[in-house]
């Protein structure tokens, strides 16, 4: 029988209580997957949710719907889905990134592909799913305007959208770029300008807005350092800060240590947590590293890198292999995240990390309830979050669950 949230919520209040007054045992995690894609509905969602204003989640899925370009979708907390629209080729399609809210109450987006040039788009949708594509990339000659956007966009203080695509730019390293709500778009930086793209290259993450009014992001590939173990990559990786009218600087270039034991290839972006620190993730790490293992990292603004975590940790990579989606700074002050291997079934993991650095395993994905979660999390209530997996679930087409965390006690009174 499953127990709905509020009784949950209720539960756990009154454990955690009497877990004050006796010995406390490890949480126990209930994962739910609340939807399995079909097809018609969507397929393989690869990019996490967002919660909207009214509390219920909204996603995109980047094949299935009407033409199999994809959908965008919205889930209630209790896992009833309503495919808002589907895509069409000319306001984009092959979404892989998570929406925005926007300060008037639609959502945004970005399309890898698709658009009037079938190089990707930014969208609005509203509500109640009118679909509109804003602008098609690719509109400049030799794509200046960048190319395939395979990231988030987020609102500025200004009140325009801000993100980046890793193709495109005047040295086809990629873009950051800024667009107004109603779809023009404006050019800020092209990456790989410097010698051997040391100002970093193909930036395949969105940018987050700090306290102090820059942006600040990661790019895959690109800067000072190339002892990579891929084939003709460009660079490891940078952390870059850009200010709002486009000036970047370069804050930290990855394997900066020896094996690259730093991380290489930050695909995914940084937050900003509450002590002022950037917090991420690389996918990918020197060492006794095979074949990806990836770390955890804080990053100071001035640009001091401390390694938190390196995965494959454990034996068989129990703790993870590979993360591949933002952190998320939860309630309770530590981070919550996801791998897309390892784990007891090497099918993926979703981990909690402590400030300091210390990994609990929260649980490990089996295919039945999904595969290889790409997406981050995003939490609802305490104690509760929510993410995608783009393959498994009863299908084998992705799902969407939901992770609950409920404190036990060694001894607990009657409920």
């Amino acid at each position: 029988m499953r127990v709905q949230k509020p009784a949950l919520l209720k539960i756990a209040c009154i454990l955690f209580a009497f877990c004050a007054m006796t010995a406390i045992a490890s949480p126990a995690q209930i994962l739910t997957t609340l939807h399995s894609f079909s097809g018609p509905d969507g397929e393989y969602p690869p990019a996490g949710l967002i919660q909207g204003r009214e509390g219920n989640f909204y996603g995109t899925t980047p094949f299935g719907g009407a033409s199999n370009d994809g959908t965008i979708f919205k889930i209630t907390p209790a896992g009833t889905l309503t495919t808002l629209t589907s895509f069409y080729l000319t306001a984009g399609d092959a979404s892989e990134a998570p929406l925005v809210q926007a300060s008037d109450g639609n959502f945004y987006g970005t399309t890898a592909s698709g658009g009037f040039h079938g190089f990707g788009s930014v969208f609005k949708v509203t509500p109640s799913g009118t679909l509109t594509g804003l602008y098609s990339f690719c509109s400049l000659s030799k794509c200046s305007d960048g190319d395939a956007p395979y990231a988030w966009l987020v609102q500025g203080s200004d009140g325009n959208l801000y993100g980046t695509t890793p193709y495109g730019g005047t040295n086809n390293g990629g873009t950051a770029f800024k667009i107004t709500l109603s779809g023009t778009l404006t050019t800020l930086y092209s990456f790989c300008t410097q010698s051997k793209c040391s100002d970093g290259a193909d930036v395949y993450a969105g940018l987050v807005l700090a306290s102090d009014g820059n942006f600040y992001g990661t790019t895959a590939y690109g800067g000072a350092n190339d002892d990579c173990s891929a084939v003709n990559a460009p660079g490891c990786g940078t952390v870059f800060k850009i200010t709002p009218d486009g000036s970047l600087t370069t804050l930290y270039s990855f394997c900066s240590q020896p094996g690259c034991a730093d991380g290489q290839y930050p695909y995914n972006g940084v937050i900003q947590a509450r002590d002022g620190n950037f917090y991420g993730v690389t996918t990918s790490a020197g060492g006794n590293c095979s074949p990806n293992c990836g770390t955890v990292f804080k990053i100071t603004p001035a640009g001091e890198l401390t390694t938190l975590y390196t995965f494959c940790s454990q034996s068989g990579c129990a703790d993870g292999n590979q993360p591949a989606a933002p952190l998320v700074q939860a309630s309770d002050g530590n981070f919550y995240g996801t791998t897309e291997l390892g784990g007891a079934n090497n099918d993926g993991t979703i981990f909690k990390i402590t400030p300091e650095g210390t990994l609990t395993t929260l649980h490990s994905f089996d295919g039945i309830d999904g595969d290889y979660p790409e997406g981050g999390l995003v939490q609802g209530l305490p104690g509760t979050f929510y993410g995608t997996t783009p393959s498994g679930g009863a299908n084998n087409e992705g799902t969407i669950f939901r992770l609950t965390i409920v404190r036990t006690c060694s001894v607990c009174p009657n409920l």
